[in-house]
């Protein structure tokens, strides 16, 4: 309807009706950017109702119906008999973190504690078809983040989704669905859902009985990453939803954190793409407790680490400025050259500490843009 530009502040809707707010989205081609213009149009949702019908005329669309009252009624009641409440955009309950979003979802259906919407977030995504590591550094990964305060937050998804979920059942998680709250997606997932919906919290955007359709994952993800101060990736594709979230995380300026993996394995495409543009290099959970500014616990030394790579030395590096890290990356590859050098000379030509030196290189020999021999000899790939 030519409503798709940013929305421009208004006010809250906190003495809207939410059979009104509700009406309004779910009016054909009324979407969460559209909703929050024609409220900032309109000063209410019923304003924007009644006003909707001359707003499509005026956009060539003849005959336009707003979502009828009925409909409203029997969603809410739906969600009511589920035991779900309805969270509305503007309210005092609606999750602070999506509120400045220019799609923040008008309304939420909630199911479970939702308390866990307003205590410090972090999500957790990565690959569907995950490995045995990838499963077993999102289990630590978010366990670790867990112990610190924190509350997960994924998307339902087989995989990574399920192995952050399962293991901060007791700590705390959200769970992000793409469908209404009565259909389990994907279907194995269906006991985790209900043990989720009593020990966690389950959000949707969709009204009941919606089936997810492809389209619907996107908007999904945008929830996730927006409620969660980080994303962290464990394994993506170099096409997958994950990579999705990540890049909608950026849009929101939410801090991505990445798990390297192996230039060969196609899971890891997408972490080892994201690591090459600037993301943030986590090897546990104190790296990703350090990269957002929380209390760094200490970790029982047999947890460390799990993959078969010894930890790199030294403390965490500090985060740097995309620009800092791309310049480094030149004064390396400034210095390597088809004849091997020593790691240490490197270290000394560079007058760097050896833990910083050796981060930037694992992220240049993961891009494949230097080659390590054996005894510690490093050149430039060519």
């Amino acid at each position: 309807m030519g409503l798709t530009s940013k929305p421009t502040p208004h006010p809250t809707p906190l003495d809207d009706d939410p059979v009104d707010c509700l009406r309004l989205i779910r009016s054909r081609r009324v979407g969460p950017v559209t909703w929050h213009r024609l409220l900032a149009e309109h000063g209410s949702a019923r304003a924007a109702l009644a006003a909707l019908p001359d707003v499509a005329r005026a956009a060539g669309v003849e005959n336009y119906a707003v979502c009828p009252v009925e409909v409203a009624r029997h969603e809410l009641a739906q969600g009511r008999a589920a035991g779900a409440h309805l969270i509305v955009w503007g309210t005092g309950t609606y999750p602070m973190p999506l509120c400045d979003l220019p799609d923040a979802p008008p309304v939420l259906w909630v199911l479970g504690d939702a308390a866990l919407l307003h205590r410090p977030l972090v999500a957790m995504v990565g690959a569907r078809n995950a490995s045995s590591l990838g499963l077993r550094m999102a289990r630590r990964l978010a366990d670790g983040v867990a112990q610190a305060g924190f509350v997960t937050v994924s998307g339902l998804a087989r995989g990574i989704d399920t192995a952050v979920h399962e293991a901060t059942l007791i700590t705390g998680t959200v769970a992000v669905q793409a469908g209404g709250f009565d259909v389990a997606y994907p279907e194995e997932n269906s006991r985790l859902m209900a043990q989720i919906a009593e020990q966690g919290c389950l959000v949707s955007e969709q009204p009941m009985g919606l089936q997810p359709q492809a389209r619907h994952f996107p908007q999904r993800n945008r929830i996730v990453s927006g409620l969660s101060r980080a994303v962290v990736v464990v394994e993506a594709a170099a096409r997958s939803g994950s990579l999705i979230t990540a890049k909608t995380a950026l849009d929101q300026g939410r801090d991505v954190l990445v798990v390297p993996g192996h230039p060969f394995d196609a899971r890891a495409a997408g972490c080892n793409m994201l690591l090459r543009d600037g993301a943030t290099l986590i090897r546990g959970p104190a790296d990703v407790l350090e990269a957002i500014g929380a209390q760094v616990l200490p970790f029982a030394p047999e947890e460390e680490p799990v993959t078969e790579d010894p930890p790199l030395p030294g403390p965490t590096p500090a985060r740097r400025p995309l620009t800092d890290i791309a310049s480094v990356h030149s004064q390396i590859l400034a210095r390597l050259g088809p004849s091997p050098l020593a790691e240490d000379q490197l270290i000394r030509d560079l007058s760097m500490p050896p833990a910083t030196v050796a981060q930037h290189l694992l992220t240049l020999e993961l891009d494949g843009r230097v080659h390590r021999a054996p005894g510690g000899l490093l050149s430039r790939a060519e």
